[in-house]
């Protein structure tokens, strides 16, 4: 069988960030932060994405699949335990088009995540984080 030539836009390491939801503009934006980390897609069978998210303190594997098109779509499951507890977040991410005229444009990938199951939440007072939470994410390309 011969070897797939097709090229992966998506293997690599991207950095991560996830912003709350909160739509008054007054909300200083560092207040906006839900989650900071590297995101990895690593080779995996044609429409497939594998590899992981996390960040100081956490780490998730994913799994999922990808869309071919315009744009090209990754919807992805991350699953791990942080802090002896189960996580699992839903993705779901589109590769924005580079701009014809863009200068030192970096790939991006836009889109949303929700919480899958509930799960302790962090900081004083814990109390359970539910279930059903919707915020946003970008990820830029490292170079």
């Amino acid at each position: 069988m011969a070897k797939s030539t097709f090229s992966n836009p998506l293997i690599g390491k991207w950095t991560y960030r996830s912003f709350l939801s909160i739509v008054d503009p007054k909300v200083p934006f560092d207040k906006l932060k839900f989650g900071v980390g590297t995101l990895e897609f690593v080779e995996a069978p044609m429409q497939d994405v594998k590899g992981s998210i996390g960040g100081p303190g956490w780490k998730l594997d994913i799994k999922g699949s990808m869309t071919y098109g315009n744009p090209m779509t990754a919807r992805f499951q991350g699953k791990g335990k942080v802090d002896g507890a189960e996580r699992i977040y839903d993705y779901e991410g589109y590769l924005v088009k580079p701009w014809p005229d863009g200068v030192d444009q970096i790939p991006a990938i836009v889109g949303t995540i929700v919480r899958t199951i509930p799960h302790p939440s962090n900081g004083p007072g814990s109390k359970m984080a539910p279930a059903g939470f919707v915020a946003q994410w970008i990820a830029v390309r490292v170079k």
